[in-house]
């Protein structure tokens, strides 16, 4: 849309709308067609990392033990399997479906309340608004 854009994380509607969370617009019946295709982008986009994180737990289950060692490997552990997942999806390794049977996509705690209006960022919504343009101008899908 001939502006840089930095990263941005998805957020849900929980979430404060920051220039670095993008979340939906707030489901009503004024939603444009436009802010609806956003939406449900948003939505698809988030049901795709959704469904890495779960075969990257499933592939190395040892993520889902991670409770018994210690903080200071953590981090190091999760790099080498994101490593080795990544290695074994761009080599067309099979995935055993079976593996998913042990690993139940886990409701992460959140905010039961939408975050106060106060710790939205006014730009922000410049952000969403770019997206929605290019979301737009990319077609259906």
């Amino acid at each position: 849309m001939g502006k840089a854009q930095k990263y941005v994380l998805l957020g849900d509607a929980t979430y404060p709308l920051q220039d670095w969370i993008l979340k939906p617009y707030q489901e009503d019946e004024n939603l444009t067609q436009r802010q609806l295709q956003f939406n449900y982008r948003l939505k698809r986009a988030h049901s795709v990392i959704e469904n890495a994180f779960l075969r990257l737990k499933a592939r190395w289950q040892i993520l889902l033990k991670c409770d018994d060692c210690s903080l200071e490997l953590l981090p190091t552990l999760v790099l080498a399997c994101c490593i080795l997942h990544n290695i074994c999806e761009a080599h067309d390794n099979p995935f055993n479906e079976e593996w998913l049977e042990g690993t139940e996509p886990t409701e992460l705690p959140k905010p039961c309340q939408p975050a106060p209006a106060a710790m939205e960022d006014n730009r922000a919504e410049q952000v969403r608004e770019l997206m929605c343009q290019y979301f737009e101008s990319c077609g259906e899908g």
